[in-house]
């Protein structure tokens, strides 16, 4: 029989399910001793006592809501948010649930959509700094559109939103870094089981129907790496948002799914990652939640870039002006030049994953919120001649939330600055009146001040609030 014969057979086989044995058993060895994750996962999410944990662990769930609803605010009116919204009313949706900062009313899983998009689009949203996923975007834009839906008291979202990020983050430490090298967006994969724990805990399911929805999820991981830069990269978190609250819905009327599709040979953890670290799942369960762990940024682009606009924004402050550069050499991880290594951005989007866009930006202006990410900015002659002023280098020695900058001046003098965590980081974090001003800056040009300062509130009150409708109320302009 010739080679060309042989593979005739094969792919016969492979189409008629009757691949030989020795073909089939190529994969490699599974895991033994995986633990049950998604049953012990499914009775966490739906007996864990409510506001079962420290009242810092709670004033940390407003903080992630209040800055969730901020971000997503702020980009209602952007593009990527009117591309969606055109597209989603092709669907005809029923007006079941706000998209914040608009006028509009669609169904609850087109709401988690948007809401994501919207989320992220501005990539000014918090980080879990361990594993880079931004956890209120999935998690909290379906909440609210199903919170809105069922008439949820403020207690019952913050509760589902405590849970659903710990779920999606302790998901994301059991596989970092290897599931986001292969080039996964992590936010995205495992998002969409925050998401649908936190829905399956709003709904109230009982422990077999929350595996299923678990379950549901683990066939939808979501999202690219390939894709940041564009606005496919925010659609990744809405699209978690809306699978992981369809997932829920489906397990709430009786729809099944393997009650091993965690942790199985051939189920989610295994097959898009060679790392699974179980114990990062089922270590201090209940005991220790992830949100704890959130941060929040204080510049609109990918959080790698923060240390190095925080080093340019000091070097501005001790008096460097952009036109006495000479030359400027930025030492940082190998992952910092991976993920924002863009020398010549074209837009907007494209400068928040260019490092050297970023230091520009910090010592012209001295911030780097959405307005200094404008086209208009990133295409700027003296914009465009500072960042080709910068030679960035990895040095896999700095860690990847430090930078390291040297700028020799016109007169040959040198400055250096040197950023161990950067503005924003657990060890300097932003304070609830840094968030506040933040939240302003996004939103007053969309809903106005006083609608701000009000819809501020009501996020700081969540917790007290018997229904969350009156909030989704105030968020439209």
């Amino acid at each position: 029989m010739d080679g060309t014969a042989m593979q005739i057979i094969i792919c016969r086989s492979i189409l008629e399910g009757r691949l030989p044995e020795m073909a089939r058993n190529t994969q490699v060895a599974a895991d033994p001793n995986a633990p049950p994750i998604t049953q012990i996962l499914a009775k966490y999410v739906s007996s864990h006592p409510s506001k079962g944990w420290s009242e810092a662990v709670d004033h940390e769930a407003s903080r992630t809501f209040l800055n969730w609803v901020g971000c997503a605010v702020g980009a209602a009116r952007h593009e990527a948010a009117q591309a969606a919204l055109a597209a989603v009313r092709m669907l005809e949706p029923a007006p079941q649930a706000t998209i914040l900062g608009r006028g509009e009313r669609v169904d609850m899983a087109s709401a988690a959509l948007v809401n994501g998009i919207t989320s992220h689009t501005f990539d000014f949203d918090d980080t879990h700094l361990k594993t880079v996923i931004h956890p209120a975007g999935p998690v909290a834009s379906a909440l609210l559109a199903l919170a809105e839906v069922t008439g949820a008291s403020g207690r019952a979202l913050l509760d589902a939103l405590v849970l659903g990020v710990d779920v999606e983050c302790r998901i994301g430490n059991m596989m970092y870094p290897d599931h986001y090298d292969r080039g996964w967006h992590i936010t995205g994969s495992t998002g969409v089981l925050g998401s649908a724990a936190a829905c399956a805990r709003l709904l109230g399911l009982d422990e077999r129907h929350a595996a299923w929805a678990l379950g549901i999820a683990a066939s939808q991981p979501v999202g690219m790496r390939e894709q940041f830069g564009t606005m496919t990269k925010p659609f990744h978190p809405g699209a978690a948002a809306r699978a992981g609250l369809m997932s829920a819905l489906l397990a709430k009327n009786g729809f099944t799914a393997s009650a091993r599709a965690l942790e199985a040979p051939r189920g989610y953890a295994q097959v898009v990652s060679t790392k699974c670290d179980w114990s990062e799942v089922t270590g201090e369960l209940g005991s220790r939640f992830e949100i704890s762990y959130n941060t929040y940024k204080p510049f609109a682009c990918g959080i790698v870039i923060h240390p190095t606009i925080d080093a340019a924004a000091q070097l501005r402050a001790q008096g460097v002006k952009p036109a006495e550069v000479r030359a400027v050499e930025l030492r940082v991880h190998p992952l910092v030049l991976e993920l924002t290594g863009k020398k010549e951005p074209q837009d907007g989007l494209q400068g928040k994953f260019s490092v050297y866009q970023g230091f520009a930006l910090g010592l012209a202006f001295g911030r780097a919120g959405e307005s200094e990410y404008s086209d208009e900015i990133v295409r700027r002659p003296d914009i465009v001649e500072l960042r080709r002023k910068v030679a960035a280098s990895a040095d896999p020695s700095i860690d990847e939330a430090a930078a390291d900058v040297t700028v020799t001046l016109a007169d040959g003098s040198k400055k250096h600055v040197f950023v161990e965590h950067a503005i924003g980081s657990l060890q300097r974090p932003m304070s609830d009146a840094d968030l506040e001003s933040k939240f302003h800056g996004l939103a007053d040009p969309v809903i106005g001040e006083a609608k701000a300062q009000a819809l501020i509130g009501a996020c700081w009150n969540l917790a007290r609030a018997a229904d969350v409708r009156a909030l989704c109320e105030g968020a439209r302009p």
